[in-house]
């Protein structure tokens, strides 16, 4: 199949350009000129870089349609780190991405999968289905709910299969240093104390190999339509998690609880039902405790090789 991807060099669009390459399929990357694609640098030689940007769509619309995409996966989105998550520019990835559709339909592309986000449902306190009341609390959350809603109805009038994975917490080698994971176990490595909340929140956080396996089944089955939750399916407490990382990093290194306070807009319960993706045969295969462990491996080996520089 030919699959154009966007976002293919962040933390996501990069685990599931590898899956699918690894799945035998042909990809066409839009990647910015600009952009540093560290992820996947070893990869862009098997695969088509687009260069271009999602704000300046028509400015490639040329490459898209000589590629011939049958499906898109639409990994981009500007503003993904929590200062941005309340930016007015949070829209114009509305815009782009029903540009992205038309574009994609044109070229004739029949499948069209979104990556979309928790933020679409809220404050919830207890395991949610599909169906769960959107109650978006950031312009982040609006937006990515608005794309849903747009995207799927113009996927409809134009005949596109519509897919739109709602992605729980993430974590993994390669995350954005700047999420909690990372960021505490770069605060370890230095033999630094961290500063947290007291960690009460139950929150589901799937490794990143898992979620590019549920992209790839979403992507090659026909009868995959709508929103899916992608997520473990499971929860956690965001304390155990740190716990976890300060053991496999030095158990003797001391842990703030409670020296932060929590957020305003705090989301004390994440929990994904994942039973319609379950229903596709995908299930992750990656325990928490399995993740962590890799995770830190990787952090701790960068960490090394930044000391060695």
């Amino acid at each position: 199949m030919r699959i154009l991807i966007t976002g293919a060099g962040g933390f996501v669009g990069s685990y599931a350009a590898r899956q699918l390459l690894a799945d035998g399929h042909e990809l066409a990357l839009l990647l910015r000129p600009r952009s540093n694609p560290w992820r996947i640098r070893d990869v862009l030689l098997r695969t088509q870089v687009i260069a271009g940007d999602m704000q300046r769509l028509s400015n490639v619309r040329r490459e898209i349609k000589a590629f011939r995409p049958e499906t898109v996966v639409h990994c981009a989105w500007q503003g993904v780190g929590n200062g941005a998550r309340n930016d007015a520019a949070q829209d114009t990835n509305i815009v782009a991405a029903l540009e992205l559709v038309n574009i994609a339909a044109r070229a004739g592309a029949r499948n069209w999968i979104g990556i979309g986000s928790q933020a679409e449902y809220g404050p919830c306190s207890k395991r949610i289905t599909e169906d769960f009341p959107t109650r978006p609390m950031t312009r982040y959350g609006q937006a990515k709910l608005a794309t849903c809603r747009e995207a799927d109805k113009l996927c409809e009038e134009l005949g596109v299969r519509f897919a739109w994975l709602r992605l729980f917490s993430t974590y993994g080698p390669g995350d954005d240093p700047t999420w909690l994971i990372p960021y505490l176990a770069g605060i370890l490595l230095r033999g630094e104390r961290p500063v947290v909340t007291a960690g009460e929140q139950f929150w589901d956080y799937i490794y990143i190999s898992d979620v590019a396996t549920a992209i790839a089944r979403v992507v090659e089955r026909e009868e995959a339509r709508g929103v899916f939750n992608l997520g473990s399916g499971a929860t956690a407490t965001i304390r155990s998690i740190i716990e976890q990382v300060g053991a496999l990093i030095d158990p003797r290194l001391p842990i703030g609880f409670g020296e932060a306070p929590y957020r305003p807009d705090q989301v004390m319960h994440l929990e994904a039902d994942i039973s319609r993706l379950a229903a596709l045969g995908w299930r992750p295969q990656v325990e928490l405790h399995e993740g962590l462990a890799m995770a830190v491996a990787w952090y701790r080996q960068q960490a090394s090789q930044t000391l060695a520089a």
